[in-house]
């Protein structure tokens, strides 16, 4: 995890892009990764752990109506908590994960592991969907991981 922390952020320096973040599910751990990053201070804003639907809406400005309408654990809550992030930190990009860690809080529409990481850029978001088979740290852990092997791809992409 601390390789890909550090790849993500030779990245963004030589890029010279920042990042800003809107966790839920793991709970400030990208957050932490990324900032055990000696430098970090270079290209991440900052982050927000928003748990709550309030906190969604309130600090991320994720409408309403796509709460009501697609839940918390869904791919549109995910791209606008990352818009969120963006606009909150006037970062060049930002990661958001939202997701069901478990043990408990799944059903059969939404199993436990469920997770959408989203990436906001200028040009659009990208969002990729996974369930994750672990427990709750594991899944916490891969939802990190993933997260910021969203972050490197699409930074290489920028590079090309």
């Amino acid at each position: 995890m601390e390789d890909l922390a550090k790849r993500a952020g030779e990245s963004l320096k030589k890029l010279g892009l920042t990042l800003s973040l809107a966790e839920s599910c793991t709970g400030g751990l990208i957050a932490h990764r990324i900032t055990n990053v000696s430098g970090s201070s270079n290209y991440f804003l900052g982050g927000v752990v928003a748990y709550s639907n309030e906190a969604k809406e309130k600090i991320l400005g994720v409408p309403h109506e796509i709460l009501l309408q697609h839940g918390a654990v869904s791919e549109e809550t995910a791209r606008a908590m990352a818009q969120g992030a963006r606009h909150l930190f006037v970062s060049d990009l930002a990661l958001a994960v939202t997701g069901i860690a478990g043990p408990t809080g799944g059903t059969s529409e939404k199993p436990v592991g469920l997770v959408y990481i989203a990436l906001a850029a200028e040009d659009g978001e990208r969002c990729q969907r996974f369930v994750w088979p672990g427990d709750r740290l594991q899944n916490k852990a891969q939802s990190a991981g993933a997260a910021l092997q969203l972050l490197i791809s699409c930074l290489a992409e920028q590079r090309n």
